[in-house]
């Protein structure tokens, strides 16, 4: 490892809008957009949503400030607009994925981004170019931890190297030099945080701890620019996220082709609000449904390959295949693929067929 940490900072200190290709800021506008959408359903819809709402009014952090959430009228303080846009963001699990990271990138860059975007009066250039600096570190820092080392340990990337991802778009914007954002990045490592043990029950634990990602990447950055000096060599150093997060860190694959090779282009938008390790499957199921009129009475037997971390997070029989919970329905491929199979379609609304007979005999 060699001083992956200055290099990114150094990145995100230079990045300048003139610098990035047409087709990243492109592609950057759209991910945002489709972003927007999953959060404006997700303040009326997601189930998690209230309980949220009154744990802030409970601690009286629901106090006004100039920090838009989408979907809502009212206005928050910058921090906990983050980790409301963070969290909503996430809650249809419908927000856009990195595939070599496996991580979720706009839900906590984009909310730090916004918020502090408002805070400092932004143009939407450099709200922009922010952005890109916030996916360019995160999808980074995911490859190089290895998703299925990460994912072994019990952690949740999106939660984890978002962290990373918020706080370098947050001090883009307010102009920290490359020292601040290494501070900011070492006050990321002791804040990076999120376990996949939400699993075990279908809890809303994923969707809260990417908010607070957004959330703590804003802290970070707020801390480095008033000169707090945080931890440095914050990514390789002994006690730096990839020897704590990860047993086979890649840590040339945080820095590889900084600048000319953009993983933002290597996001992509979901077509169905589900692990992204169904869709495969999901498309198959449909496109087979389709194009041989198949009707599920026909069908005997369904055979589905998935990558080791799909077999992970969504593939176990004895936990996976007859979902209870939203949570539970999105990391099943039995649930998914039998909705499929029934519909010949996917979307947020089939998890009303939670528990269904006609759901639950074909997932079988």
């Amino acid at each position: 490892m060699a001083d992956e940490t200055a290099t990114l900072a150094t990145y995100v200190a230079n990045l300048k809008f003139d610098d990035i290709p047409q087709e990243v800021l492109e592609r950057a506008k759209v991910l945002t957009l489709d972003y927007l959408g999953s959060t404006i359903r997700a303040r009326q819809e997601a189930e998690s949503t209230p309980a949220l709402l009154k744990m802030l009014e409970a601690l009286s952090l629901d106090g006004r400030g100039d920090a838009t959430v989408f979907g809502d009228s009212k206005t928050w303080t910058p921090a906990i607009a983050a980790l409301l846009n963070g969290a909503l963001g996430h809650s249809l699990d419908f927000d856009d994925t990195h595939a070599d990271s496996s991580l979720h990138p706009s839900a906590p860059v984009v909310p730090a981004a916004f918020a502090v975007g408002e805070m400092v009066g932004a143009s939407g250039k450099q709200v922009l170019t922010a952005i890109v600096a916030g996916y360019e570190v995160c999808c980074r820092l995911g490859n190089a931890l290895d998703p299925t080392s990460h994912y072994a340990r019990g952690f949740h990337p999106t939660a984890t190297a978002g962290t990373y991802g918020a706080a370098a778009a947050a001090g883009k914007l307010f102009g920290l030099s490359q020292q601040q954002l290494i501070s900011a990045f070492g006050v990321s490592g002791s804040q990076a945080a999120g376990s996949l043990q939400f699993l075990v029950n279908g809890a809303w634990n994923k969707r809260y701890q990417v908010g607070a990602a957004a959330m703590n990447g804003v802290v970070a950055a707020t801390l480095a620019k008033n000169d707090f000096l945080g931890a440095s060599e914050s990514v390789e150093g002994k006690h730096g996220l990839l020897v704590g997060y990860s047993d086979d860190a890649h840590p040339e694959k945080a820095v590889a082709g900084l600048g000319s090779v953009y993983e933002t282009m290597k996001i992509g938008v979901k077509p169905y609000p589900s692990c992204r390790y169904t869709h495969a499957a999901i498309d198959a199921i449909i496109a087979m449904r389709r194009e041989h009129n198949l009707t599920p009475d026909q069908v005997k037997r369904v055979e589905i390959g998935l990558h080791r971390n799909g077999i992970t997070l969504t593939g176990d029989a004895a936990t996976k295949r007859h979902p209870t919970s939203i949570v539970g329905g999105l990391f099943s491929m039995f649930f998914t693929g039998a909705v499929a199979l029934d519909l010949g379609r996917f979307g947020w609304d089939d998890y009303e067929r939670l528990g269904d007979a006609a759901v639950n005999a074909l997932a079988d």
